[in-house]
């Protein structure tokens, strides 16, 4: 199974729900799943932002590698499961054919739409970065049990 994360720039909330699944994933021994991210306006190869970097690091996550790819028909064909930051993420996968398995992450993890949202961060200070970092380590917690089940 290969799970896309998307969001709008592929600088900081996809990076950090790719970097927290890839890590949640290995510790659970989930070989089978693959993870990958874009974004629907991303500027193909830019880094991560600096307080998605930085607070990656305050976690033992190394973003440095990471660099930021524009959402295409193929990278949605690829996915099995496309997850987005916001119900304007999943219209844009819809529009590129992957209708059939596009959720807004919260919803897809059963939360209401008034919360389904994940805040982006992007050009705020440290401590949003840390609240949207802290909202997807909970988020992806609940996508590696319901993708990976119980294995080990």
């Amino acid at each position: 199974m290969h799970v896309l994360f998307v969001c709008t720039g592929n600088t900081c909330r996809s990076p950090m729900a790719e970097a927290l699944m890839r890590e949640a994933l290995a510790n659970r021994g989930a070989e089978q799943v693959t993870v990958s991210s874009a974004g629907t306006g991303a500027w193909d190869g830019a880094p991560v932002s600096e307080g998605a970097y930085l607070v990656g690091l305050e976690h033992g996550l190394d973003l440095s590698g990471h660099r930021a790819q524009l959402l295409t028909r193929e990278l949605v064909k690829s996915a099995d499961l496309v997850l987005t930051m916001s119900s304007h993420h999943r219209a844009r996968v819809a529009e590129l054919g992957g209708e059939d398995k596009v959720h807004v992450l919260g919803e897809y993890l059963g939360r209401d739409e008034s919360r389904s949202e994940v805040t982006d961060p992007f050009g705020s200070d440290l401590a949003s970065y840390r609240q949207t970092f802290e909202e997807l380590q909970e988020l992806i917690g609940g996508v590696v049990s319901r993708v990976a089940g119980t294995v080990r």
